[in-house]
């Protein structure tokens, strides 16, 4: 297993965590960014290798900065995981523009905006690794995250464009496609919009008090999943995307079964449009 430098974003907590500790364990150098301070310091007292970057990925005009310092101290990077955001939960009718404003900002626009700073580099040295982060929820969606599934489902598409680009200069771009994991993303991490429209409550307060409770008590262990992102990273023929948990592969597999009969079904409508 040769040597590779990560850069891992979000990497305080969830699978950010997961997957710098899952590297640093398995003899990588990991660069890891955090948001604050304290996060800088919560993350060397827990894996006091890694070596902590202070980035928002939301600051867009510093990242290119930040990815030149972090090269010049710790070398060039082999592997971007670009995996800093967060879930917003909320009916669509109730919740402001400027949740969704925030959501891709964070989601979409910071995550291209990393990968953008990475991606001369990786061209140029004709070598690199780009896991984007989506979700289960950039394939298919549910009622109540309509602005979260929107940003996955826009990364999702923008990878794949990503990857086609890519693919010539030999660097791999692999989406990763969790589904529910024990992560903080339906507890601390998650932005609640308020209820204020009692027509949804028959649809949506079943779903969000059923995410709470299983909250803490999902499938997925996020440890797994950073041993398979080692995997992944290692294999010569890496994957599109990577359905990670057993949820999410049942999900998304039933969505595309359902599609290709809804394509079968309204074949003849489709092909009446050609002149």
């Amino acid at each position: 297993m040769s040597t590779k430098t990560f850069f891992i974003t979000g990497a305080n907590s969830g699978f950010g965590f997961a997957i710098a500790r899952a590297a640093r364990n398995a003899g990588y150098r990991v660069i890891g960014t955090v948001r604050s301070e304290a996060a800088r310091a919560s993350l060397l007292e827990r894996l006091p290798d890694v070596h902590p970057v202070l980035c928002d990925v939301t600051d867009f005009d510093h990242i290119d900065r930040i990815v030149d310092q972090a090269e010049a101290d710790f070398g060039p990077v082999d592997v971007l995981v670009n995996n800093a955001g967060y879930g917003h939960e909320g009916v669509l009718e109730e919740s402001p523009l400027s949740e969704m404003r925030r959501q891709f900002d964070v989601n979409v626009f910071g995550a291209v905006a990393v990968a953008k700073a990475f991606l001369p580099r990786f061209r140029t040295r004709r070598v690199g690794f780009i896991l984007n982060v989506t979700s289960m929820g950039g394939l298919i969606t549910m009622p109540g995250i309509a602005y979260y599934c929107g940003s996955k489902f826009a990364l999702q598409g923008i990878s794949e464009v990503m990857r086609s680009e890519m693919a010539p200069f030999g660097l791999h771009v692999t989406t990763l496609c969790p589904g529910s994991f024990r992560t903080d993303w339906a507890g601390r991490s998650m932005i609640r919009t308020e209820r204020s429209i009692s027509d949804y409550d028959n649809l949506f307060d079943p779903i969000r008090e059923a995410r709470q409770d299983k909250h803490g008590a999902q499938l997925g262990d996020p440890d797994k999943l950073a041993e398979a992102v080692l995997g992944l990273v290692n294999s010569d023929t890496p994957p599109p995307q990577l359905l990670l948990g057993s949820d999410a592969l049942n999900l998304v597999r039933n969505r595309l079964q359902a599609m290709l009969q809804e394509i079968e079904d309204w074949e003849a409508a489709t092909c009446s449009t050609d002149g």
